[in-house]
């Protein structure tokens, strides 16, 4: 393992923006940390401790988080998204793929439609926080 590596998760305010996209991540999903856990192959007290900022996951359990929370470890470290951030749902990619054939009207009808669909998410999701 890299010095690096070593030397950035023993910076606290790694370690706490690292937990704090984990669990925010992880509750979007509406799993519970024990499910999160089992995915990744580990107990949900280690991940509560990774959670809490309290521990820096190993590199191979951070890639099976990103992976597990369709984001990249980019995103887990420094909560930045990459401009081109992959799609990772095949299903959705190929059905955007089918939507550049359309006309812009029914185009703009589809994007008003998951643009209610994302506001309605977020709505939700602060009522549960709340």
């Amino acid at each position: 393992m890299s010095s690096n590596w070593i030397d950035m998760m023993k910076n606290e305010n790694v370690l706490q923006g690292l937990g704090k996209r984990l669990k925010e991540l992880r509750k979007q999903k509406r799993w519970a940390q024990k499910e999160l856990a089992q995915k990744v192959g580990i107990h949900f007290q280690l991940l509560n401790k990774y959670e809490g900022g309290l521990h820096a996951p190993p590199l191979d359990k951070l890639i099976l988080m990103a992976d597990s929370l369709t984001t990249t470890v980019d995103f887990l470290l420094t909560g930045e998204e990459s401009e081109e951030q992959p799609l990772y749902n095949h299903r959705l990619l190929e059905r955007f793929r089918a939507l550049e054939r359309f006309e812009s009207d029914d185009q703009e009808a589809v994007i008003k439609l998951i643009d209610a669909m994302i506001v309605k998410n977020r709505v939700e999701g602060a009522l549960r926080i709340a």
